[in-house]
């Protein structure tokens, strides 16, 4: 216990000597640096805080230092988060699917080649992944899959479409699951391969969402090349793969609003900005007691997340839990914004233009993208189904 506090007050000091100042300013997902061949630095603080990051390793703090990160304990990046979030430190490489899905899929799959063919580009933020999961056949239903990969012996030439990929204009490779063979059950036959988004045979459209964002995308793929040293994993034993790597994504999913990033004010600072209080309460009792029911709520994920964190040290907690965490957080978050939209009256309705401040249109935005987050990452419902099934055994 004594050498954790001896690191929490060695990172908060260098937190506080490194970071900039205009990095500790709640961000817009736009203001973050998402790395890969197209990205770019908002600012010159940006770059000096990514590079003094990653020079400690710090921008995949738990990843061995062979494969670019810092080799810290389970205990020690939790410290690191704490500490970041404490001073509102902006992450110095935003967590996407690079580093917060196939990087942690890599290291329990991945061959010792591609181990360090890929994870280094990662943290170092070379290389942006997209993930290419859903097909307009297959979203909830995913092992129901038609993207075909054709083998060609050292080689798989690839055919088909890929929907909803996030990021998929920005990124230079996808992690995606093909079919390489159409005659075995849908939960079979499927393969998990890596994909240079460079090459001829694959193109990109955006998507436009409710946010006025264009985060999604539709990917199609003409004879795409995979060459089978980017496979991970066995052939037709992909799913398997698939489903770790959700897991992961239901863990960054259900801590998006842990992150400095996004709205300042919380629903409590809202109510105290925009409406009338007498004895330093609400007049309104309605208002009053569903912010209560929301700081209590907010409160036991927060318990029930570190209940988790002490059972994954003792190698105890039960992998399907990701999904518990991934829906109640998500569905927290829009409850969040619903509540303050209603708490700001008419300055939560801005979308653009005067009357309204940076913070005002900020939330608004956030509202809209919060629906996204529902569905995304695999639906609520879809996470209540392997609630019920994987962890409570309930019959069908």
């Amino acid at each position: 216990m004594e050498n954790q506090e001896t690191f929490r007050r060695e990172v908060a000091n260098w937190l506080e000597e490194n970071c900039p100042p205009a990095m500790r300013e709640p961000a817009r997902p736009e203001d973050l640096y998402n790395g890969g061949s197209k990205g770019e630095f908002p600012c010159e603080d940006a770059r000096l805080w990514f590079e003094r990051m990653l020079a400690r390793g710090w921008t995949a703090p738990d990843w061995p230092e062979e494969y670019g990160g810092a080799g810290l304990n389970k205990d020690e990046s939790k410290i690191l988060k704490q500490e970041m979030k404490r001073l509102g430190c902006r992450p110095a490489l935003a967590a996407g699917q690079g580093l917060a899905m196939l990087g942690p899929a890599l290291l329990e799959y991945g061959t010792e080649q591609q181990k360090r063919e890929h994870l280094p580009k990662i943290a170092r933020g070379e290389v942006r992944w997209c993930q290419g999961y859903s097909e307009p056949g297959a979203g909830s239903d995913l092992a129901n899959i038609q993207c075909k990969a054709e083998d060609k012996g050292d080689h798989f030439l690839v055919n088909g479409t890929k929907i909803w990929t996030s990021n998929a204009d920005a990124a230079d490779w996808i992690f995606c699951l093909v079919r390489t063979d159409s005659e075995a059950p849908k939960h079979e036959g499927i393969s998990f391969v890596l994909m240079d988004m460079a090459q001829q045979g694959v193109s990109v459209s955006p998507i436009e969402l409710i946010s006025g964002d264009s985060d999604f995308c539709q990917t199609f793929f003409d004879n795409a090349r995979v060459e089978k040293r980017n496979m991970l994993g066995e052939q037709n034993k992909g799913w398997g793969v698939a489903k770790r790597l959700l897991q992961h994504e239901r863990t960054l999913m259900s801590e998006l609003s842990e992150l400095a990033v996004g709205p300042r004010y919380s629903p409590s600072e809202i109510a105290r900005r925009y409406l009338p209080m007498a004895d330093g309460k609400l007049l309104d009792g309605n208002l009053r007691q569903q912010l209560t029911q929301y700081d209590m709520d907010a409160m036991v994920m927060g318990l029930a997340k570190q209940k988790a964190f002490e059972e994954g040290r003792q190698g105890t907690l039960d992998p399907n839990t990701t999904s518990f965490f991934k829906y109640y957080a998500t569905e927290l978050d829009q409850r969040c914004s619903e509540l303050k939209l209603a708490l700001m009256g008419t300055q939560g309705l801005g979308w653009e233009g005067e009357g309204f401040d940076s913070d005002e249109l900020m939330e608004a935005r956030h509202w809209a993208h919060s629906k996204i987050l529902t569905i995304a990452g695999g639906s609520s419902e879809i996470q209540l189904n392997v609630v019920a099934k994987r962890v409570l055994q309930l019959p069908d």
